[in-house]
Order: C-alpha cells, then sequence, then structure tokens
C-alpha cells in the first residue's frame, strides 16, 4: 500500500514517513485536511513538512510508559497535569504533536485551560516521545524550551535535558538566544532523582508484552510500596 498526499486525501499505511518540502501555510491547511484524525501524525519545522503513520506498537509502548510516569508522580505526591493528543505550534516556526506531555512544575499555569497559548503560556515540563520509524528528533522541542524528554528508541529509554542559561523562559528570548539551548544526554531524570527510570520503563514494558498493561502497573506500585 503507497502513501497518497493530495489536496483531496491523505492516507498512510501504518508505519510510514512522508517528508515534503512546505510553507507554513502548507502545514496549516493540511491541518486542516486532516482535522481531528488522530492518524497520520504531521509537524513542521525549517521550510519541511512531516506525516508519519504510528505501528500498533507506538500506542501501547507510549501508553505504558506515560502510566509509569503517572504512578511515579503519585508516589512521591507530586501534582501533575497530562496531555494527549496536544498540538504544539509557534507560527512560522514550528509544530509538533508530542505523544504525551506533563505538566509537573507549572501545573498550576494551565490547570483548567482548554486552549495553550504556546507563545504565552510555559511548555510542558515533560515529554515523552516513541521513535520507531524514525520521525523524531529531540531538537524540534528546543524552541519551546522543554526541559526533559523521554525518547524510547530500540527498546531502550534516552533521558534528554535541556541545558543553557535561559532554558526557563525561552519563548522570549528570540532566536539569537535559543541558539544557546541543548539537549544533553543524562543517567537521570530531574524530576525523578533517585529512581531509575530507563530500567523501571524497561522492566514494564516487559511484563506489559509478557502479560499485559495493568499487571506491569500493579507490579510497580507493588515493588514502590515495599521499597518505603
Amino acid at each position: 500500500m503507497f502513501a497518497v498526499v493530495t489536496p483531496d486525501t491523505i492516507h498512510l499505511p501504518p508505519g510510514a514517513v512522508v517528508r515534503l518540502p512546505g510553507s507554513w501555510q502548507d502545514y496549516q491547511a493540511l491541518n486542516e485536511q486532516l482535522g481531528d484524525r488522530s492518524s497520520p501524525r504531521i509537524k513542521y519545522r525549517d521550510g519541511e513538512i512531516l506525516l508519519m503513520a504510528p505501528l500498533p506498537e507506538h500506542g501501547r509502548k507510549v501508553s505504558v510508559i506515560a502510566d509509569v510516569v503517572k504512578v511515579l508522580l503519585d508516589h512521591l505526591g507530586r501534582e501533575y497535569e497530562a496531555f494527549t493528543p496536544i498540538t504544539m505550534e509557534l507560527p512560522q516556526e514550528s509544530g509538533i504533536e508530542p505523544d504525551y506531555c506533563f505538566y509537573i512544575e507549572n501545573w498550576e499555569a494551565i490547570a483548567g485551560k482548554n486552549r495553550i497559548n504556546w507563545g504565552v503560556d510555559p511548555s510542558p515540563d515533560l515529554v515523552v516521545e516513541i521513535d520507531i520509524t524514525s520521525y523524531t528528533d529531540v531538537n524540534d522541542y528546543l524552541p519551546y524550551g522543554v526541559p526533559e524528554v523521554w525518547l524510547f528508541r530500540k527498546n531502550q529509554l534516552v533521558i534528554y535535558r535541556l541545558q543553557g542559561d535561559v532554558y526557563d523562559k525561552p519563548l522570549a528570548c528570540g532566536n539569537a538566544l535559543r541558539t544557546r539551548l541543548r539537549y544533553t544526554v543524562e543517567t537521570s531524570s530531574r524530576y525523578f532523582p533517585n529512581i531509575n527510570v530507563s530500567e523501571v520503563v524497561t522492566e514494564c514494558l516487559k511484563i506489559a508484552y509478557e502479560r499485559n498493561t495493568s499487571a506491569a502497573i500493579r507490579e510497580l506500585r507493588r515493588k514502590l510500596t515495599s521499597e518505603n
């Protein structure tokens, strides 16, 4: 089955990735054409539009990892807001749809809001991405100043943390200062510094595939309780 992208039809077989040259206006037109469809996913960066149709395993993995984050936050007594699906946009510059995102330190700033103004409201504190088709680039989140991105790729969770002296308010800084920001690979999460989240995610995914997701989450809760 072939990918089809025309003014009248957008269809991608599962796992397909299509890259097209295009303007911000082209991206907006495709977004409008897609409407509320969850697939294909779409993003815009630097005059390029990317479309991707997730494989079934994509959704399963992101669901398990998001559940892990929620359990860990609840275990630590942290307040949070979580979103999926959500579209992050900076006009003329970037448009992206993270698999899952969490507001942890900034949850109060967006609590109760039906829409988020990406030029005014804070960006998510944590983004979770699953990359099976080489569609994901962690640097897509630099313009938004997302403090931490979890990228699950090749059966391994990689934690990226934003570095730079203006990361806490990037949207007001302009492009010159944003270029000073970068992501570095870290061994621990800023939100769970005393928990080996890579190990936890690997174990939960293993149990989820051997049994089911609920068994994986129950086992994680049991383990966290026994360690107290």
